[in-house]
């Protein structure tokens, strides 16, 4: 929403600036006190680079952010709470001003790590952005490491097994068990052009059918390697499960190349395998980049 869209004196709009603490219960409370002032949200997020693979496809920094993005407002629109959202330039600085500039916001909350694990506060971005705009900036602390999140989030990691039936029974099941954000990721099959746009269309696929199921998600095109593809997400999101769909053993490249007990290995979340029901004779066998 623009400056240029809001009527004047109808109501305060605030800017909500975070990255890695965008679901802490810390500042969903900050966003509550001011929406039950009457306030709409514009949700920016900066976005960070990847720890794992050598090569960046599809744009999956900017798609990390967008998906935390896609989350905060798909859970905050499930609370009855409306909000934009928007991804910033990688400096926080730069993306909170580009944001005040295009949304012209009467508020800014800024949500951070704790003092000794956030880059943001090293670098004074509260003080910064006070100076520079003038406007009231309500810093919101948000420990992740001692809080925990008021939903689940889980990351499921799919390719030409993305929309399967056992994988989407599987999901609905676990929404019906507690509150779930899901975080889709679709391995990309080889390099630019078509393989995206084969990605891209399994994954508009499987988000759809679970946003028809009521399942709050979002996702994201990954590294063609599976195992890649999954470490980058559990280090762009704070994930509490992950559940990896493949094709049987005797069709599922991944399987073949142990993707699953190699996670399982690398990460403290709970590692769930999810087999398709298709039968064997549906689909021939695939290589191990597209399980």
């Amino acid at each position: 929403m623009s400056a240029d869209a809001r009527e004047s004196g109808s109501e305060r709009l605030v800017l909500v600036v975070a990255n890695e603490t965008i679901g802490g219960q810390a500042l969903l409370d900050a966003v509550h006190r001011h929406a039950q002032d009457g306030a709409r949200f514009v949700v920016c997020v900066p976005r960070s680079g990847p720890k794992h693979g050598n090569i960046i496809y599809d744009d999956t920094v900017f798609q990390a952010a967008q998906v935390r993005v896609d989350l905060a407002r798909s859970f905050l629109r499930n609370e009855g709470i409306e909000a934009v959202g928007e991804v910033g330039d990688p400096d926080p600085y730069a993306a909170t001003i580009d944001a005040v500039h295009e949304y012209s916001p009467d508020e800014i909350i800024i949500s951070t790590h704790p003092e000794t694990r956030s880059g943001w506060l090293r670098r004074s971005l509260v003080e910064r952005i006070e100076q520079a705009t003038g406007l009231p900036v309500e810093h919101v602390l948000v420990d992740l490491d001692k809080e925990s999140l008021p939903f689940t989030v889980t990351l499921v990691v799919a390719n030409r097994t993305a929309s399967d039936a056992a994988l989407i029974r599987r999901l609905k099941e676990k929404a019906s068990d507690e509150h779930h954000l899901f975080i889709v990721v679709i391995p990309q099959e080889g390099g630019q052009g078509a393989a995206a746009a084969a990605a891209r269309g399994r994954l508009d696929q499987v988000l759809q059918l679970l946003r028809d199921e009521g399942l709050l998600c979002a996702g994201m095109i990954g590294d063609p390697d599976p195992y890649t593809a999954t470490m980058n997400a559990l280090h762009f999101f704070r994930i509490g499960e992950v559940v990896i769909s493949t094709f049987d053993e005797h069709r599922s490249g991944w399987l073949r190349t142990h993707l699953v007990e190699r996670v399982r290995n690398a990460t403290e979340a709970p590692v769930e395998h999810v087999v398709s029901e298709r039968r064997r004779d549906a689909t021939p066998a695939e290589p191990a980049a597209s399980a």
